[in-house]
């Protein structure tokens, strides 16, 4: 088993940044990358990037190239999502997931989620 849990989420203005971090436990050995996902109100769960733990090679969704830069902190297990000039429409519910295989752009790709945290960009 592998848990996740994301911090760093919250409300910030249009222009602005967060960062938000995932930190996974357990047999984190067993994953090869990391996802980070999100979910605006009412719409599907689509990909923001993600990260290949060994290498470091990244994968970005065309909405967020650019602005959004994923990292990674082996020794502390720990993934971190960038976020740069927020708009409103990145308004969503984000979470982390990790896969034993290569970077996956689907939910169905991922094995283990956070739970996830708010993301809310006013204007």
């Amino acid at each position: 088993q592998v848990q996740l849990v994301e911090y760093g989420g919250g409300l910030v203005q249009a222009g602005g940044s967060l960062r938000l971090s995932c930190a996974a436990s357990g047999r984190t050995f067993t994953m090869n990358t990391m996802g980070w996902f999100r979910r605006a109100p009412g719409k599907e769960r689509e990909f923001v990037g993600g990260i290949h733990w060994g290498g470091g090679s990244t994968s970005y969704a065309d909405s967020v190239k650019g602005r959004f830069t994923i990292s990674r902190d082996n020794a502390k297990r720990t993934v971190y999502l960038e976020m740069n000039s927020l708009k409103p429409e990145d308004t969503a519910v984000y979470y982390c997931a990790a896969s034993r295989e290569g970077l996956r752009n689907t939910p169905s790709g991922y094995a283990y989620w956070g739970q996830g945290t708010q993301v809310t960009v006013s204007s």
